[in-house]
């Protein structure tokens, strides 16, 4: 099959911009869902969100290990101390505002945004890279990472919406939050051998920064708020989707 397309660092930049808007659709279900969001489906949402964030950061973990293990932890290391260096700068500040979203919620919004903005830096290498070794691998993994990012999306909005914001609000942080994609792909792709040994250390940044935040802000919230079943179930589903999706996508 002959790509019908030139592969140069606009089609890049079209593919990865196309994979940062797929994130959007994981807020479309709270279209169906907005009403009756109390402090239990509060406590829900977080432990699904953390399946899914759980999930992604063995992905990325398994994936990055077979490519540098060492540039791996190194980077697991730092992405754990950015989050938490992140966090503290934002302090207990109850003045913060973000859209409709202030104090606690605020920050807890804020802080996984910041996640999955560094979480998806890593995906944009992912794409430009891919497109180094030619235009089929680049177009499936432009489609597996668009794919991956709507249940991405629906993590943040799982965590945005139940605390106030728009469905339209959500979606467009989760657009926003994959904006590095369309940026760093077309200097990855550009720069192919440049990037290719930084993308263990950054899978591992993205690793350990979520893991920071599913057991640092997520869980303890979902442990105070849902029920012992709802954890479990919300957790664990959402957990294994995810990781099958992975499989799927990736043969990780």
């Amino acid at each position: 099959m002959v790509w019908p397309m030139p592969v140069n660092v606009w089609t890049v930049a079209a593919a990865a911009l196309f994979t940062a808007l797929a994130t959007g659709l994981g807020a479309i279900p709270f279209l169906f869902l907005r009403k009756g969001i109390g402090r239990t489906w509060l406590g829900t949402s977080n432990a699904i969100a953390a399946g899914f964030m759980l999930a992604a950061s063995v992905g990325l973990l398994w994936q990055g290990f077979n490519l540098g293990p060492v540039r791996l932890a190194l980077g697991a290391f730092a992405g754990a101390i950015f989050i938490w260096v992140f966090r503290r700068v934002i302090g207990e500040n109850e003045g913060l505002v973000l859209g409709r979203l202030a104090g606690a919620d605020a920050r807890k919004a804020l802080v996984i945004v910041a996640v999955m903005t560094v979480h998806s830096a890593a995906e944009g290498v992912g794409v430009g890279v891919s497109y180094g070794d030619g235009a089929r691998l680049g177009l499936l993994i432009t489609i597996a990472i668009a794919v991956h990012n709507i249940p991405e999306g629906l993590a943040i909005s799982l965590v945005l919406v139940p605390r106030g914001a728009t469905v339209a609000s959500a979606a467009g942080w989760s657009i926003f939050s994959s904006l590095p994609q369309p940026l760093i792909a077309p200097l990855a792709f550009l720069f192919v051998e440049t990037f290719k040994p930084l993308l263990p250390a950054g899978l591992g940044f993205a690793a350990g920064a979520m893991i920071w935040m599913v057991f640092s802000e997520l869980l303890p919230e979902a442990i105070h708020d849902a029920p012992k079943r709802a954890l479990a179930l919300g957790g664990g589903i959402s957990f294994a989707v995810m990781l099958g999706a992975q499989l799927l996508l990736f043969n990780v």
